[in-house]
């Protein structure tokens, strides 16, 4: 063999035609480098991620902690009517959520609902519309001149755009599809047999929903209702097309983030972002720690 011919390579070795990192490849795999497991680069990537998550997260606590001392009596009045506002208005939203949705999720998983993928669709599709196409989406319903709210204002004389009740209308229509989606899960969890025995004990069919269906399915809707509360919470798009930007009117939380920030004031932002953000973060661990309960065997009381 002639110093210019190589010997014949093996099967699944990498030769001298082959790209540098192939070659650099291959021997880390050989070596057991640190490219010998996909671990790793799975590690990487979700290090990335989570570092990319915490990052603005972090940034706004300590922007936050660095401006105690210019907190002004404004910052404090805006903190305190926003969220009064928020708070009622979020509770009562979703007060009518529990009211309407429970039926409404009872009845996805325990009956044969006509259309029911069509009904399921048209649940989940405000999680996935833009905030600016539901807030305009309710303006045309329920403004003045929209198709509901002509009638309610010459029959009634009832205005709802640009009104506290705006801003319950706009939380209950996005929040609503998550508290929905939690109640039919919670239902379909339960075991047909659980209620017909309790049937044939002699419960009556509200007694044995509240004794039997309802504590089985309770972790389910009542982490539903906090993501409900939260999404309500910080509602944004549609509120500021529906019922407007208004302090102490229907100013929120989130507008008053928009509208602080736009003003220049940049501390009070800032205060009410975190306090947001601390909320957000107290209904995530609530809805972790109602998925985590498991409850024994119901009894009929």
């Amino acid at each position: 063999m002639s110093p210019t011919e190589s010997p014949t390579a093996e099967p699944g070795a990498i030769t001298a035609r082959e790209t540098p990192f192939r070659a650099v490849l291959f021997a880390a795999r050989s070596s057991g480098g640190p490219l010998a497991s996909p671990t790793v680069v799975l590690w990487l990537a979700a290090f990335v991620l989570l570092v990319f998550l915490s990052v603005p997260l972090v940034s706004l606590i300590w922007m936050t902690g660095e401006r105690p001392g210019s907190i002004s009596s404004r910052t404090l009045d805006t903190l305190r009517s926003a969220g009064q506002l928020t708070i009622v208005t979020s509770l009562i939203s979703l007060a009518a959520i529990i009211a309407l949705g429970t039926p409404l999720g009872y009845l996805l998983a325990r009956r044969r609902v006509p259309a029911a993928s069509l009904i399921e669709t048209l649940i989940d599709l405000p999680m996935v519309l833009p905030p600016a196409v539901a807030g305009i989406a309710l303006l045309m319903a329920f403004g003045r001149r929209g198709i509901v709210g002509q009638y309610l204002d010459r029959s009634l004389g009832l205005t709802l755009a640009f009104t506290p009740v705006a801003v319950i209308v706009a939380q209950t229509f996005v929040a609503a599809p998550f508290y929905v989606r939690a109640a039919r899960a919670g239902f379909a969890y339960v075991a047909h047999d659980l209620e017909q025995v309790a049937a044939t004990l002699g419960a009556s069919p509200f007694r044995v929903f509240r004794s039997v269906t309802l504590p089985i399915a309770w972790p389910s809707l009542a982490a539903g209702a906090v993501l409900a509360w939260a999404r309500a919470v910080g509602e944004f798009g549609a509120t500021i097309m529906f019922a407007g930007n208004l302090p102490g009117r229907t100013q929120t939380m989130s507008l008053a983030i928009y509208g602080r920030y736009e003003a220049g004031d940049l501390t009070t932002a800032l205060v009410l972002a975190t306090a947001l953000l601390f909320g957000s973060l107290i209904a995530l661990l609530g809805v972790r720690a109602l998925g985590s309960m498991r409850d024994g065997p119901p009894s009929i009381r």
